[in-house]
């Protein structure tokens, strides 16, 4: 089955391959991501439907996937960091904290559209500015909800734990992706 990627992130490229019955082609959305004033688990679901709607139109026959991930902790949103001192001061806050990742996923082909998401709980081990300022120095949180990436071999050791779906917390809930697919579009 063909499926359209309406994101540029690689995690999320990386993610979708493992459902080996979809022919990916990336075609990154322009949606504007901004969803102020509502609460967290609706702007990722927003956010994710934007990017859908931004290139179904282009695509009326082909089945369209937009994703949006956020970090939220006591209703406090953590998108992508504007700067490393914004990348930070978001994981002094989230240190040795338990925050949510929540994905929002919006499927379109034709006049039919689905949307869902996944909240999974990441805990942090208490760790110190260094090791912050050491990670945020790779580069590697400024393109990333929360500044953090779980997978990234220099910040793996401050997560403490992980309840949930991994893959959610990396960029992609594949098991409810293919929960979806395999019921509204097979």
């Amino acid at each position: 089955m063909d499926i359209i990627l309406a994101s540029a992130s690689p995690r999320r490229r990386e993610l979708i391959k493992k459902l080996n019955y979809l022919s990916v082609t990336v075609r990154p959305s322009s949606a504007e991501e901004r969803a102020d004033g509502i609460e967290a688990e609706k702007i990722a679901v927003k956010l994710a439907l934007s990017k859908a709607k931004n290139i179904a139109g282009f695509y009326p026959d082909t089945l369209v996937l937009g994703a949006d991930t956020i970090v939220s902790l006591n209703g406090k949103i953590y998108g992508k960091p504007s700067s490393s001192e914004e990348a930070v001061a978001f994981l002094k806050e989230l240190a040795g904290k338990t925050h949510e990742v929540i994905t929002g996923i919006a499927l379109i082909k034709g006049d039919k559209t689905i949307t869902a998401r996944e909240i999974t709980k990441v805990t942090f081990a208490a760790f110190n500015e260094e090791a912050v300022r050491s990670y945020v120095a790779t580069g590697k949180p400024l393109d990333k909800a929360g500044a953090y990436g779980a997978q990234d071999k220099e910040f793996s050791f401050m997560v403490k734990n992980i309840d949930g779906d991994v893959d959610n917390v990396i960029g992609l809930p594949v098991k409810l992706l293919d929960e979806l697919i395999r019921k509204y579009y097979a």
